[in-house]
C-alpha cells in the first residue's frame, strides 16, 4: 500500500459540485492500493498513520499525535500513486483491480474508526475535486 498523508487545517473532497466528506485539524491520506496487499498490510498502514506525531506541542516540536490534537481524517482513492512514470503518458496496472482494492480501502477507513477517529471519504472510482489548506507543509510518504 501507498499513502501520501498530509497534515491539513482543512480538507474536502467533492464530487459532481456536492460535498461529500470534509475535514477541520487532521489528515488528508490519498490511500493506493496495490495487487500483493494483504490485511496486515492495510491494519499496519492505518496503526502508523493514527499514530503519527506531526502536530506541534506546546514548545513547537512535532510530538503530538491525531488523538491528541482531536484530529481527523479524509481519506481519498488514488490508484495514481501506483503510475508507472518510465514514459510520457504514465500506466496504471500496477495498481490493484477494484475487486482488492475496494475492500482494502473500507478497511483502512474501518481500522482508522475503530481507533476512535472520525472518518470522511470520497469516492472509489470518482471524479472528485480534492481541497486542502496544507498546515505546514508536512507531507509524509508511505510505502508498506
Amino acid at each position: 500500500m501507498r499513502a501520501v498523508v498530509t497534515r491539513v487545517s482543512s480538507a474536502s473532497v467533492t464530487i459532481d459540485g456536492k460535498v461529500e466528506g470534509a475535514i477541520d485539524r487532521g489528515f488528508l491520506v490519498l490511500l493506493g492500493v496495490g495487487p500483493q496487499d494483504t490485511g496486515a498490510v492495510c491494519d499496519k498502514l492505518a496503526e502508523k498513520i493514527c499514530n503519527l506525531r506531526v502536530f506541534e506541542d506546546e514548545n513547537g516540536k512535532m510530538n503530538l499525535n491525531l488523538e491528541q490534537v482531536g484530529g481527523a481524517i479524509l481519506v481519498v482513492s488514488q490508484f495514481t500513486l501506483y503510475a508507472d512514470t518510465s514514459s510520457r503518458r504514465p500506466g496504471f496496472s500496477g495498481a490493484a483491480k477494484p475487486d482488492l482494492a475496494v475492500p482494502m480501502y473500507e478497511r483502512f477507513m474501518d481500522q482508522c474508526r475503530a481507533r476512535g477517529f472520525r472518518v470522511e471519504h470520497g469516492q472509489f472510482g470518482a471524479d472528485m475535486k480534492v481541497a486542502s489548506v496544507n498546515d505546514g507543509p508536512v507531507t509524509i510518504l508511505y510505502e508498506l
